[in-house]
């Protein structure tokens, strides 16, 4: 008899590796416990734009993709505090449209540090842009190389699915019931 696993519908995630001037996008899908790659790409800016034309760029390719492979969830890195002021204050505008593009199509959205999405695909959270794309290409059996950008944003859409994986598995054996808590020195009869 198949396990209650089998039947579970495939889950499709679109990773968003948010920047101004290039921002990567993945999608992974779920089924059962295989991950299968669905796509990738990236959206390419010049530093030539300015920041409004940008930002509208990256949210109409963004919407096009999330029409286009209709994701269950959207997965991206959390912000992180950055030396240069301006850099970071880019990197959060470009997030917050990736946050928008999913808000208006009612796509749930995760956010992980970059450690958790580096140690969900590479074993260690402080691997380097080209041990993400070497493993990315190794799990999702991707031929050709993978742009860095578009990999960080598989390997988000990974880090998604296993931490999903991972809370269904501890739901599965948690009890149903909450059992009550006993005081120390007394005893149940």
């Amino acid at each position: 008899m198949a396990g209650q696993r089998d039947q579970e519908p495939p889950r499709i995630v679109l990773g968003i590796d948010p920047g101004t001037v290039v921002t990567g996008w993945g999608v992974v899908e779920a089924i059962g416990g295989e991950l299968r790659h669905v796509g990738h790409g990236t959206v390419n800016c010049s530093n030539a734009e300015a920041q409004a034309k940008r930002l509208s760029r990256i949210y109409r390719e963004l919407t096009r993709v999330l029409g286009e492979f209709q994701p269950d969830a959207v997965s991206l890195e959390k912000v992180f505090f950055a030396q240069n002021v301006q850099s970071a204050l880019k990197l959060g505008q470009a997030r917050g449209v990736a946050l928008l593009a999913a808000a208006e199509q009612g796509i749930e959205v995760h956010e992980y540090s970059a450690v958790e999405i580096k140690s969900s695909v590479v074993g260690f959270g402080h691997a380097t842009k080209q041990q993400v794309q070497m493993m990315i290409g190794s799990l999702l059996r991707v031929s050709g190389r993978v742009p860095a950008d578009a990999a960080d944003a598989l390997a988000a859409s990974i880090c998604h699915l296993n931490r999903h994986v991972f809370q269904a598995r501890v739901a599965d054996v948690m009890p149903k019931k909450p059992t009550p808590l006993r005081r120390r020195g007394t005893t149940v009869r």
